[in-house]
């Protein structure tokens, strides 16, 4: 836990973000049955990162909010006891951190339980797989190095433009790499997930090449591709995106993420892609194809 030691002098807790609705809720558990592991873990739900792809919008059909995504979070406040007894007869797995948000958003850094929680999971023999945009996961690497773990990073473009666009409240690129060289300088496994890939814009097999060619330098143990899915209320907002920055490409995205005959051709044609950079770089072994049509 904590160290709630009076005689400690501790730092003052950063503010709560502006513009963003912060509700303190209760759970009654953590841990999840998942088919990203043998768990998933959420200490959040939604996510200041405020990407307009971001697939875990789902999650409001079952918990509505008024306020658009990106813009609330509720803080499962108990998140540490509710996993503490959840824990007494869990069977130990894989933990993928975490599902439906960014377990290392910035609010993380006030209430540290993402932290809290992954150290508990690892003193009790599980395996924490960690997959952030935030560079906050460095705070806890000491953590992370104590068990079998790994830590891996979203990269969707290279481009601080686009990544400006698409990722406006997310950590700049540069400080996702630093996190991989951190992390494997710990001990720690790394991965990268490469998705999604966005249609017409980083998708083209010189962008393909570029993006596993800047993987590859930092030698980590995994990378997925993944292509742009059209998950409830993704495509709302990508609307908005792309009237903003790419209204020649609003008809096309939709074709690709609604047409059954286009979908498929446009999948097959992406993983051709992402084969032929994996093999000319020599890591078709640790690249995993996600592309669903």
């Amino acid at each position: 836990m904590l160290n709630d030691n009076p005689h400690i002098e501790k730092p003052p807790l950063p503010s709560m973000p502006a513009g963003v609705v912060v509700r303190e809720t209760i759970c009654k558990t953590l841990l999840t049955v998942s088919r990203l592991g043998d768990y998933s873990m959420n200490c959040y739900v939604g996510c200041q990162h405020a990407c307009a792809y971001c697939y875990a919008r789902f999650i409001q059909r079952f918990k509505p909010h008024e306020e658009p995504w990106g813009t609330f979070v509720d803080v499962k406040i108990n998140a540490v006891e509710a996993l503490e007894r959840q824990l007494r007869r869990a069977k130990p797995g894989a933990v993928f951190v975490s599902s439906a948000c960014d377990g290392w958003q910035p609010l993380e850094e006030r209430f540290c339980l993402t932290r809290e929680c992954c150290r508990l999971l690892i003193e009790k023999g599980f395996t924490v797989h960690a997959l952030t945009k935030g560079a906050l996961i460095l705070r806890d690497l000491d953590v992370l190095a104590r068990g079998p773990s790994r830590v891996a990073v979203t990269l969707t473009c290279l481009d601080e433009s686009l990544r400006k666009i698409w990722e406006p409240q997310a950590t700049p690129i540069q400080q996702r790499i630093e996190v991989l060289r951190a992390a494997r300088l710990a001990g720690i496994e790394t991965g990268v997930m490469l998705g999604p890939l966005l249609p017409f814009l980083t998708d083209s097999q010189d962008y393909v090449d570029r993006l596993l060619e800047r993987v590859a330098e930092e030698d980590v143990d995994v990378i997925w591709v993944d292509a742009l899915n059209p998950r409830p209320k993704v495509w709302e907002s990508l609307v908005v995106v792309l009237r903003r920055h790419y209204p020649e490409l609003l008809s096309r995205y939709r074709a690709v993420l609604f047409s059954p005959l286009v979908r498929e051709a446009y999948c097959q044609a992406l993983h051709e892609r992402v084969k032929r950079a994996a093999e000319r770089l020599g890591i078709a072994d640790r690249v995993v194809a996600c592309m669903k049509q």
